[in-house]
């Protein structure tokens, strides 16, 4: 409750106290059942007498706004009261010796439970990455700009933006436009998940699919499991639910199914949140037989299964292993996807394969968010894709990602030090790797920003704590020898941080080569 009192005015400091928390009340920036500050506790941070503040409480009592009781303090009335007091003696409420100031609004006042749980500095930093030229950054997961096929896209959008192509720019249908929708569910057939136009949901990206799902499924105190460490969007939307968050371990095959049989027989979540292939920030793919057994619980313990599945299509070897969504035949499994890890992120577009009775609440929920999609961008795409660029285009990408990551990981075998080791992941854009002995990630965030290079740490993917000694890195985004001097840069500060005294371990030599130019 912030108060200016102005002694240079004649009006008396208890009528301008008065006044000011008057406003306070009838703007609703102290609600019904607000407790004011005791007397004296006033009185003190307003650099007044004790007696100056009874005073003004006293008229505040009078004008009906707060009730004061004897070792109890003073509380603001519920509005049915305040109302009746105003309209009992307008005349007297209206009337002021002085105009009293404007207060700023307190806007957390106003916040609910649910806002103060979106906090999310992580994502925010990783994304404020992006404008950040002068730093080599392996935080951001994204395509590389240059293989864009920006050419192809540009032809594209001439024929779509053109006089009298007007539908191109109106209202759309909430669950997607339809020859988009067709366009997956042929897709999608020749991978084995059998689905249909009519069980396709285009979202803003696959990040909204979550958001969805978690609005139409997840309430305060719900139950929801999900393999840890996780993809940290995901922690974040359902940490803003509010619900329970039960977490799973992974090894080298994925998702450890007994340790979540032993969740399911003691719980009952809403459901299972998985990224079995090419999985974010591990890249660990989930095996086959872990597949077989994370389904045969879903239906023993009849929970559904939400399937995120943005990198499968990202493989450097052999094509990667079938989708959950294509064993599933219960229909238990909730399919996401996005073009955003394939494509072009800024376009925003993913989808969400679903029953066709869930896609309905699902699509009641988007209405209410973005009405739909942007119908000219679900345009394109579909052009795009209709005219065979996107069978074009993955094969390409494969190859120049599969380059990206080998020069990742032979700069780290030639620069790592002692103490230092990561993942070799068969598809997608991540190398995990697990830090010396007692180094914490956060310390290494700031030694790095020195060298200007830039990673995530690993506590950003652990619901509660871990990974504090893991770092994720992204080779997706640069050329290879940007690659290979950001390693060098990186490692550098590794050993830096090594060699502190305070660490209080035997000096380890990095054996650094300077890269070559």
């Amino acid at each position: 409750m912030k108060l200016n009192l102005d002694r240079s005015l004649k009006t008396p400091l208890y009528l301008q106290i008065r006044s000011q928390i008057r406003l306070l009340i009838l703007t609703n920036e102290l609600p019904s059942g607000y407790r004011l500050p005791p007397e004296r506790k006033l009185a003190t941070l307003l650099g007044v007498n004790r007696t100056t503040v009874v005073n003004a409480y006293h008229e505040l009592v009078a004008d009906g706004l707060i009730r004061s009781h004897v070792g109890k303090g003073s509380t603001v009335n519920s509005l049915q009261t305040i109302q009746h007091s105003l309209e009992g003696s307008s005349n007297t409420i209206r009337a002021e010796a002085q105009p009293v100031p404007v207060q700023p609004i307190s806007w957390q006042n106003f916040y609910t439970s649910q806002s103060k749980r979106m906090h999310n500095p992580v994502l925010a930093s990783i994304l404020d990455e992006i404008s950040n030229e002068d730093r080599i950054s392996f935080a951001l997961g994204s395509p590389a700009g240059e293989y864009y096929p920006l050419k192809e896209l540009n032809e594209i959008c001439q024929e779509i933006i053109r006089p009298g192509n007007w539908k191109a720019f109106e209202y759309a249908s909430t669950i997607g436009h339809y020859p988009l929708r067709q366009y997956l569910a042929n897709w999608f057939n020749s991978q084995g998940i059998d689905t249909n136009p009519q069980e396709i949901l285009i979202t803003s990206g696959s990040q909204q699919g979550l958001d969805l799902l978690t609005k139409v499924f997840l309430e305060p105190g719900d139950y929801v499991v999900m393999e840890e460490p996780s993809f940290l969007g995901a922690i974040g939307v359902f940490k803003s639910s509010g619900a329970h968050i039960l977490t799973v371990p992974l090894d080298e095959e994925g998702l450890r199914t007994d340790v979540l049989e032993q969740i399911l027989s003691r719980h009952r979540p809403k459901f299972i949140y998985t990224l079995p292939t090419f999985q974010n920030p591990t890249g660990t793919t989930m095996s086959l037989e872990r597949r077989h057994q994370l389904l045969k619980l879903a239906y023993q313990f009849h929970i559904p299964i939400v399937e995120d599945d943005p990198y499968s299509e990202l493989y450097y070897g052999e094509k990667s292993l079938p989708s959950l969504k294509s064993f599933d035949e219960h229909e238990h499994v909730i399919y996401l996807g996005t073009f955003s890890k394939m494509l072009f992120p800024g376009l925003r577009l993913g989808w969400c394969i679903a029953p066709s009775q869930l896609l309905e609440q699902l699509s009641l929920a988007k209405q209410h968010v973005d009405l739909h999609s942007s119908t000219t961008t679900q345009w394109i795409m579909t052009e795009f894709c209709n005219r065979g660029l996107l069978d074009i285009h993955l094969p390409l990408v494969r190859n120049h990602y599969k380059l990206q990551r080998d020069a990742m990981i032979a700069a780290l075998e030639e620069y790592a030090p002692e103490g230092l080791s990561w993942t070799i992941p068969t598809g997608g854009y991540y190398i995990w790797c697990q830090l010396p002995q007692e180094m914490k990630a956060t310390a290494l965030l700031t030694k790095a920003a020195e060298k200007k290079v830039a990673f995530v740490p690993g506590n950003a993917f652990y619901v509660n704590s871990g990974g504090r000694s893991c770092i994720r890195l992204c080779f997706s985004r640069h050329s290879t020898s940007t690659i290979r001097e950001g390693i060098f840069r990186l490692c550098r500060a590794i050993s830096e941080l090594i060699n502190q005294p305070h660490l209080d371990r035997k000096t380890l030599q990095p054996h650094f080569r300077e890269p070559l130019v």
